[in-house]
């Protein structure tokens, strides 16, 4: 979560009450305010969780909206933090073979013509698949 309280307050507004706030304001506009209690009468173990899950459509709709007249008033961004990451141990070959669909390709391998047969295959195989969508 964020390291300032006011973001983490606002995120927090912003996910968890923002939610289901426009849930209860609908269900009140529906129904009146009988409809609004109605989620707490006991029948949902988690009428909070339900209650979020419904307003969530219309939050995210306002977050958007907010973002669009200012990027990150609606969705607040999260600071984050960038680590570097060890590199993975080289395959082996035969986990090499499995991966390539049995071609016998060496993905470790810097072969600029194999590299090119292979996208001429791909390129064929989409004009193929291409005009077979167009028939039908």
């Amino acid at each position: 979560m964020a390291a300032d309280p006011f973001d983490a307050l606002r995120l927090t507004l912003m996910q968890d009450v923002l939610p289901v706030g426009l849930a209860m304001v609908d269900r009140v506009r529906k129904g009146g305010p009988k409809e609004a209690l109605a989620a707490f009468d006991g029948r949902s173990a988690d009428p909070l969780g339900s209650l979020r899950q419904e307003g969530e459509p219309a939050a995210r709709t306002l977050r958007d909206t907010l973002d669009r007249l200012q990027p990150g008033l609606g969705n607040p961004v999260l600071k984050v933090e960038v680590r570097d990451v060890p590199p993975e141990p080289a395959a082996t070959p035969s986990a090499a073979a499995s991966d390539d669909g049995g071609r016998g390709l060496d993905p470790g391998k810097d072969d600029p013509e194999e590299l090119q047969a292979a996208l001429s295959r791909i390129a064929g195989r989409l004009e193929r698949l291409e005009r077979l969508l167009e028939v039908r």
